[in-house]
């Protein structure tokens, strides 16, 4: 009798009390992230099958120093389950001004949550006031190694790095410095400029890539755009003026930004197109209309301007006193030069942020990826120019491939099947993922993230 009451008490009482929510529930998720230091839910949304968070998250400004002023560093998460692996994107620039869902080949490959993470002194992520000598490959990668201890807290499982040309250089640093935070890292078309005044590969890859018939065609049509310099340079002051376009701040003149242009855009044509875009080259008796508009659709007139390298002068910083850059001789182009030492990162920064270039953190990094560096997987695209100083890998489980054909946007998927094959049984293994991962009904198509950010005012660097 006792348990039969006891039953029909139960019963009443289940009945009275009413079921929590699954939004409740999953509200442990915002309890677990609200209660890191230091961690800021900006905004929150959910795609089917997820849940995406724009957050900060405060840094020092000086790791070495952390009493000396902090920053809001921004940062993304796409959260499927805690129980999933975690793929930690890294761009090496900013993210979007109002970031969205989208997913990293390696976060499809592996059906994972994602971290993306912007890039320090990129803006809003930057001190105030910003000292630039903490705009360092360590400093980041400090900044990397205290989100991913902060977010293991709730991802206790497998953590994937990646990020794409500067973004692979940054997950190639974080390794370097903080070799147990991830369990692999997958960069993409990352250079690796070891000694900055050594830079004879890229002038080989000139030399080499595609056929003599499309690199005679380019070749020419540099030629010819310097030699029309007279002609040419004031539709680029007309259109400056049209658009608001200056120079002062950086390059100095908009002949200078001219030059750099043209010598930029061979370059751009094969870190963006491909073979199949060659015939399209303008002979060198094309009209200036023609010259103009195909240098101005391939590099773009605006790029070299006060206004779109402002965004990225952390990167130019970057490379002047750490990265380093390509430099290359344009034998070709002897004689039709004005500036010889033009072609440099240092040009592209106002005089306050132009310091000594340092070799050391480049050799370092360079030594120990090839020596000693464990679980490190390379995707370099067969005609891309930033592939030219690749990373070599060790021997400690770790390997490079090359897509046949490709250029910067070169990953796994682009290459030979028995190398994507082994590239994503790789990766899986290092997740911890034994079954393909297959989009399952639940999930709703996100955008493809390559990384890479795009050339223009508001687009890509002429780096990586």
């Amino acid at each position: 009798m006792r348990s039969r009451v006891l039953t029909i008490l139960v019963l009443v009482l289940a009945l009275l009390t009413p079921a929590v929510p699954a939004a409740a529930a999953a509200d442990d998720l915002v309890d677990r992230l609200s209660a890191i230091p230091g961690l800021t839910i900006v905004s929150e949304s959910a795609p089917a099958g997820y849940r995406f968070f724009v957050l900060t998250y405060r840094q020092p400004a000086d790791h070495r120093h952390p009493g000396r002023g902090t920053y809001e560093q921004r940062l993304t998460l796409l959260h499927r389950s805690a129980d999933a692996p975690v793929v930690l994107a890294t761009s090496g620039y900013g993210l979007p001004a109002t970031p969205t869902a989208s997913r990293t080949e390696p976060t499809r490959l592996l059906d994972a949550n994602q971290v993306s993470v912007e890039h320090r002194f990129f803006t809003p992520s930057r001190p105030a006031p910003a000292d630039w000598r903490d705009l360092t490959i360590w400093q980041e990668a400090t900044d990397e190694h205290r989100i991913v201890r902060a977010l293991k807290t709730i991802y206790s499982g497998k953590w994937i790095q990646t990020g794409a040309s500067k973004g692979g250089m940054t997950s190639v640093y974080h390794r370097r410095f903080y070799p147990h935070d991830v369990d692999g890292v997958v960069a993409y078309v990352a250079p690796n400029d070891v000694l900055n005044d050594l830079d004879g590969a890229y002038d080989r890859f000139f030399g080499t890539v595609a056929d003599a018939a499309c690199r005679g065609a380019l070749d020419d049509l540099q030629r010819e755009a310097l030699k029309r310099r007279d002609r040419l340079v004031p539709r680029l002051e007309e259109q400056a003026a049209a658009n608001g376009w200056t120079f002062t701040r950086t390059l100095g003149t908009a002949d200078r930004s001219f030059e750099m242009t043209v010598l930029d855009a061979v370059w751009a044509f094969w870190q963006y197109r491909s073979v199949a875009d060659c015939p399209a080259v303008p002979p060198a008796t094309a009209t200036d209309e023609e010259l103009y508009a195909w240098i101005d659709e391939v590099a773009g007139w605006s790029f070299y301007t006060d206004q779109a390298l402002e965004y990225y002068w952390p990167y130019y910083y970057q490379a002047a006193t750490q990265l380093g850059w390509p430099s290359l001789r344009f034998d070709h182009l002897r004689g039709l030069r004005d500036y010889p030492g033009l072609y440099s990162a240092v040009s592209t920064l106002p005089r306050e942020l132009r310091a000594p270039h340092n070799p050391l953190p480049m050799i370092d990094v360079d030594r120990w990826v090839r020596t000693a560096a464990p679980r490190m997987l390379f995707v370099y695209g067969q005609n891309d120019p930033w592939g030219a100083e690749p990373f070599t890998p060790s021997r400690h489980d770790s390997y490079a491939y090359v897509a046949p054909g490709a250029n910067h946007g070169a990953n796994i998927s682009r290459l030979t099947p028995e190398d994507a094959a082994a590239a994503t049984a790789t990766l899986r293994r290092w997740a911890g993922v034994s079954a393909p991962a297959a989009d399952a009904a639940r999930v709703a198509p996100l955008p493809f993230d390559d990384m890479l950010p795009r050339r223009g005012v508001s687009g890509a660097p002429a780096a990586g």
